[in-house]
């Protein structure tokens, strides 16, 4: 297969697991989990576009160096370890802070540009993070922006997706929804959604864990034997209990009274 028919076909294989999952050439990617990355890189193996297909995962503490000198060994040392594969930077914005004038990020940056420009065919590299922040960026790092070939933006989960991961996390913990429970983790969720720092099944996984947190006290306070079936079911107060609930209420309460129009 031509190398840019196999780009193509990449494409519409990442697109595609896009559309169901409603998170050399180099790629930027938003939302984009390790995981899908490491399916990528033995797609490109298999493609013929790296040598190895194995994965390095880095971010910018396995990059950047905190003194001077630091950086450049650092860097250089993720890249010997990721050649002949994929090497996946996540929140790739964090390379660059503008704001610090004697952050060693752009050094890097630098390296990296070099790799990418020498090395391509022995490497492929994708830089991972949220749309915004991503676009902002390249426009502060136009040596990357063209130097990437694909742009692709992975959409949110829908709430029927965010409910349905849920489920199955709870489920693999050997927990289980009730009706007014999972009515209740919705209700949570449409709130949450709205909320800044919002990260799809990331946020979804840690408030389960918190709810696991609520309940283990919730059986506790109640004292005496408890049933099995009790140890494993969530109650919609173990949900209610959240901040994003209290934040929603205070937010009701702070709004200003609507103005009635004059006769």
């Amino acid at each position: 297969m031509a190398r840019d028919e196999s780009a193509s076909v990449l494409h519409g294989l990442m697109q595609n697991h896009a559309d169901r999952n409603a998170s050399g050439e180099n790629v930027a990617l938003s939302r984009f989990g390790d995981t899908v990355a490491m399916r990528m890189a033995k797609m490109l193996h298999h493609m013929g576009y790296v040598r190895r297909g194995h994965l390095v995962v880095a971010t910018r503490d396995d990059l950047v160096g905190q003194y001077v000198g630091h950086t450049a060994p650092k860097t250089k040392d993720v890249l010997k370890r990721a050649m002949g594969g994929v090497l996946f930077i996540d929140e790739a914005y964090y390379l660059y802070r503008p704001e610090n004038e004697r952050d060693y990020g752009p050094e890097a940056i630098e390296i990296l540009l070099q790799v990418m420009e020498n090395q391509r065919e022995d490497l492929v590299i994708i830089l991972a993070g949220y749309k915004e922040r991503m676009e902002t960026f390249f426009q502060y790092n136009p040596g990357f922006h063209s130097r990437i070939a694909h742009h692709i933006d992975f959409p949110d989960y829908t709430l029927e997706e965010l409910l349905a991961i849920a489920e199955l996390m709870v489920g693999r913990q050997r927990y289980a929804f009730d009706e007014e429970s999972r009515q209740a983790f919705a209700e949570y969720l449409q709130l949450r959604i709205k909320q800044p720092h919002f990260a799809n099944a990331r946020s979804v996984r840690n408030a389960i864990d918190r709810i696991k947190l609520r309940q283990a006290n919730r059986l506790v306070k109640g004292g005496g034997s408890i049933a099995k079936a009790e140890l494993i079911r969530i109650d919609a107060a173990d949900i209610h209990q959240s901040r994003v609930f209290q934040r929603s209420l205070a937010t009701e309460c702070e709004a200003p009274p609507a103005r009635k129009e004059r006769p």
